[in-house]
């Protein structure tokens, strides 16, 4: 057999591949859009909601057409980092998307609710310039049907306004903490709280703050514990890994109750 006949055939660019296993010869595990995208369609098992689209370094007609093919195969489809004017050219090509302007997500809702998932998560900023990391964080945990409470500008120059919400602390399964200037509100509040604190630094501070390495650092270097660390502005990530936290939380609460 000559080596030639050894090599795979090449597959077709926009051919969708699927898995091998006998019992998942049917799923599509990613399919091409163009010659620009291809759509991770397993991605929803393995981190409990569909492949997100990253739209700050796409065009707007891009971005249509892979929310286009995602539509038919998933309740939700997001779009982040959709500025208001890509999104005016998206909703001339889709009308029913939904655009979330302070978190600047571009969505397409499912048609029903989806269901409320178990866990309570609250998201807490240090000063009201942090928002749109924190609502991009608070749209992006609600898409993934979890309910979030909101705690806006509580950052420590005035530390009675979050002693004053110290509740919202005591009620929460998962904290995400936005802060930018020197960082040290996700410190503060993981020293309150008795459950995983998600610290997302922002780039939000004069010079030396260094567009957000400044609070990285103070975050990553706090004496507090039980924080966790996502990179500068990535309010998205910070969403999905609570996500992650409260599903394996559910998960082993329900793998605990079946044993009883």
């Amino acid at each position: 057999m000559s080596p030639s006949q050894n090599q795979p055939k090449n597959q077709s660019e926009n051919q969708i591949i699927t898995q091998s296993e006998p019992n998942r010869a049917s799923q599509k595990l990613y399919e091409s859009v163009g010659n620009f995208a291809k759509i991770d369609h397993a991605r929803t098992g393995r981190t409990g909601f569909p492949e997100v689209i990253w739209g700050k370094d796409k065009t707007a007609e891009q971005i249509a057409e892979i929310m286009r093919v995602m539509e038919g195969r998933h309740p939700v489809v997001m779009a982040t980092r959709v500025s208001a004017e890509k999104y005016q050219t998206i909703q001339t090509e889709l009308p029913q998307t939904t655009y979330f302007e302070t978190a600047r997500i571009c969505a397409i809702l499912p048609l029903e609710p989806l269901p409320t998932r178990p866990g309570r998560l609250s998201i807490l900023t240090a000063g009201t310039a942090d928002l749109p990391v924190a609502e991009e964080a608070a749209v992006t945990a609600e898409l993934c049907g979890f309910a979030v409470t909101r705690l806006w500008d509580v950052g420590v120059a005035g530390i009675h306004r979050l002693l004053s919400n110290q509740h919202v602390i005591n009620e929460s399964d998962v904290l995400i903490v936005a802060a930018g200037m020197e960082g040290a509100l996700p410190s503060v509040v993981a020293g309150l709280a008795d459950c995983p604190v998600i610290a997302v630094p922002t780039s939000i501070g004069y010079g030396a703050s260094f567009q957000g390495l400044a609070p990285l650092l103070t975050m990553l270097n706090s004496c507090a514990t039980g924080i966790g660390v996502v990179n500068i502005d990535n309010g998205f990530g910070a969403a999905i890994l609570a996500g992650q936290i409260l599903r394996t939380a559910a998960k082993i609460s329900n793998a605990m109750s079946s044993t009883k």
